[in-house]
């Protein structure tokens, strides 16, 4: 298995500083303001090398699944501030799919209306059956979203993968996509997303990932590893079940100790430091726990023997 120790670097804050990151953007969103985040803090989140071309991607980034798809002023206040907190702390893929209802679209919107248009990585998937039809499906999202080109086009859940496939091959050439990659949300799925992206030239594999469901580490993640494939973690927190196993549990000193002042920051961070692992997408439409999910992107990550820890707590909840 190849080292992954040369494509990516970790550029740590200390303590005091991700506090002030955190306590930056709670400020402001508590006075309502937007002010602060015209002016972004100076800090530099942890990045990982998309090994197919060594771009630097930041390891936390935002998904959209049900969280976006909304409507009304006030929801997409909400939704606005929530991408400035990300933008703030260093995060920059933003996740969607046609599959998420209004998210394309309320994601096209506010980007554009924040001003930080090009400030983001914009990845999204076709999720339909037929060459025609995911053409279709893949040039509205290009239009929701309001981009001309597509940083990251995904094939959402395996979905008609070998007609897509030959479609944004296509595309990439043209340059209106940079990258392709495949997705999935389950553990029966991963022999099959190994087998692919042992045959087949991919930039990208999405899969899910946590320290409650560590299937992934069996033999997805090190395949990835292996050929060089870039991977996004989805549903991190297990859909929820591991924030209702802590409930009511105070964060242990001892990750305190080790720049986990939170149990999202606990649990992503478990994520981020196994080496394959590119990058991972916490969904949220609240602006502070995006601005907390982002700081697990800064200081330290666990080594082999306080990941063990880490697990060893969960198993006992």
């Amino acid at each position: 298995m190849k080292s992954t120790n040369s494509v990516y670097r970790n550029e740590p804050v200390s303590r005091k500083e991700m506090l002030r990151i955190l306590a930056v953007t709670g400020a402001t969103l508590a006075t309502g303001g937007l002010s602060a985040f015209s002016s972004p803090v100076q800090t530099t989140m942890l990045n990982r090398l998309i090994p197919s071309t060594k771009e630097k991607l930041p390891v936390v980034g935002i998904g959209t699944w049900q969280t976006f798809d909304v409507s009304g002023t006030a929801a997409h206040s909400e939704l606005l501030q929530t991408l400035k907190a990300v933008h703030t702390a260093g995060g920059k893929l933003i996740d969607s799919s046609p599959m998420y209802g209004r998210s394309e679209e309320v994601v096209g919107t506010l980007t554009a209306e924040s001003g930080l248009q090009n400030q983001f990585f914009y990845a999204t998937k076709v999720w339909t059956r037929g060459r025609e039809a995911g053409i279709q499906q893949m040039e509205d999202s290009m239009r929701k979203m309001k981009r001309s080109s597509i940083d990251l086009m995904q094939i959402h859940n395996l979905v008609d993968w070998k007609t897509h496939l030959e479609t944004l091959k296509a595309w990439k050439a043209a340059g209106k996509i940079r990258y392709i990659g495949i997705t999935h949300y389950t553990d029966s799925m991963h022999d099959e997303l190994v087998e692919i992206i042992s045959k087949v030239p991919l930039d990208f594999v999405q899969f899910n990932y946590s320290i409650l469901a560590r299937n992934a580490e069996k033999k997805l993640l090190p395949a990835a590893q292996d050929r060089g494939v870039a991977t996004i973690i989805n549903q991190p927190f297990a859909e929820g079940r591991l924030f209702s196993l802590v409930k009511g549990k105070a964060v242990p000193a001892w990750a305190n100790e080790n720049d986990m002042t939170s149990w999202a920051q606990f649990f992503l961070k478990f994520i981020l430091s196994h080496p394959a692992v590119t990058c991972v997408i916490p969904g949220t439409s609240d602006p502070r726990h995006a601005a907390d999910n982002m700081l697990a992107g800064h200081g330290r990550l666990p080594d082999a023997a306080l990941r063990e820890k880490m697990a060893g707590l969960i198993r006992t909840l």
